[in-house]
């Protein structure tokens, strides 16, 4: 067998095996973020979780989407320029019984920026249970600091990616003293009719916004 011949048949033989192995190689190819439908009283929105950066608080979320717990509770607090938050009372203004709190994963680095989702709590750091709030500008005093009780901010877990107008809708529909608050309660109900997991095969444009 002549030099060039065999130097041939290495070369065939060397790229038959790096095919072989790259047809063995695990896909590396990133799972898509979650996404849910909300659908309210005055259109829908679709949001993108962030399961990495934030893998406790979208697995609580999930957990009362997959419960139907959303489905007729309402925003209950909304505040022009600021944000809109709900998940957690009846159109009656009863408060649904939520889980355990969860730890709060403000130190994620996802910033309280305008159409991002971020866990509701009390003044206690660890306290977020299934209340939640979209804010509707760059909040920056609400981002992590510090791992204190003046620091730890409100842990962002995913963002508005469509409906952003109906978010923006929401946040400036008028408020005023309803059930148990003295202020920021919309004047006409603000419904969440369902929050849905959608598929990877699911349409995820929003439907046209219901008149009031």
């Amino acid at each position: 067998m002549n030099k060039s011949v065999a130097y041939s048949l290495r070369t065939a033989g060397c790229l038959m095996m790096a095919l072989t192995l790259l047809a063995i190689q695990p896909s590396t190819a990133a799972e898509p973020n979650p996404r849910v439908k909300m659908v309210t009283n005055l259109g829908e929105m679709i949001i993108e979780l962030d399961p990495v950066k934030a893998p406790a608080s979208v697995e609580n979320f999930l957990e009362y989407v997959d419960d139907g717990y959303y489905e007729g509770t309402i925003f209950h607090r909304v505040i022009e320029g600021f944000m809109i938050q709900g998940g957690g009372f009846t159109l009656g203004f009863e408060k649904k019984e939520p889980r355990e709190p969860i730890q709060n994963e403000a130190d994620n680095q996802l910033k309280n920026d305008r159409f991002t989702i971020a866990m509701a709590r009390t003044q206690a750091p660890h306290s977020a249970t299934a209340q939640f709030f979209i804010n509707t500008a760059n909040n920056d005093f609400l981002n992590h600091r510090s791992k204190d009780l003046a620091g730890w901010g409100y842990a962002v877990f995913g963002k508005v990616v469509e409906g952003h107008d109906v978010a923006d809708w929401i946040g400036k529909t008028p408020t005023g003293p309803a059930g148990p608050f003295a202020k920021d309660v919309p004047t006409n109900p603000i419904v969440i009719e369902s929050v849905t997991l959608l598929g990877a095969a699911d349409d995820t444009q929003p439907q046209e916004q219901k008149s009031e």
